[in-house]
């Protein structure tokens, strides 16, 4: 096509392509859990902060995503018996979240699979050129937002 010159100069589809098939690799690595790359970020984020309770305002802020994303995201791994949903004492308003015992366990192979892409790629392109490329994609997203 036409546009196959335009697209292949331009960085906004060369993100938008990747974060694609990021999305389907992270999906496709966490199959077997059947969770989404959204799932398996939070229920690491939840390992993480496994000393605090966290809100899913705080998810949504670090993730940048919706809080309606979240929130669907929550109820599907409350359904799998991965997470608890607590009343926050300060906000009757406000849940907190924390992982159950299943989830820790599950948490664990996520961050094990991350771990992984983290090291094929680190293999694939080098670690230098892979810190230098983040550096380059921060820079455009700063550049997006403003």
């Amino acid at each position: 096509m036409r546009i196959d010159a335009f697209l292949r100069e331009s960085p906004m589809f060369a993100v938008s392509r990747a974060a694609r098939r990021f999305e389907a690799l992270g999906a496709h690595v966490l199959a077997e859990d059947e969770l989404s790359f959204l799932e398996g970020l939070v229920l690491t984020a939840l390992f993480f902060e496994a000393s605090k309770p966290v809100k899913p305002s705080q998810l949504a802020e670090t993730f940048q995503t919706t809080r309606g994303n979240v929130s669907h995201c929550v109820s599907s791994l409350e359904a799998k018996g991965h997470l608890q949903r607590k009343i926050d004492p300060e906000d009757a308003r406000v849940f907190l979240l924390a992982l159950k015992p299943q989830g820790k366990r599950c948490a664990l192979r996520v961050i094990g699979a991350f771990d992984r892409l983290q090291k094929e790629f680190e293999e694939e392109i080098g670690k230098s050129a892979l810190a230098e490329m983040l550096k380059s994609l921060r820079k455009l997203e700063k550049r997006a937002r403003s």
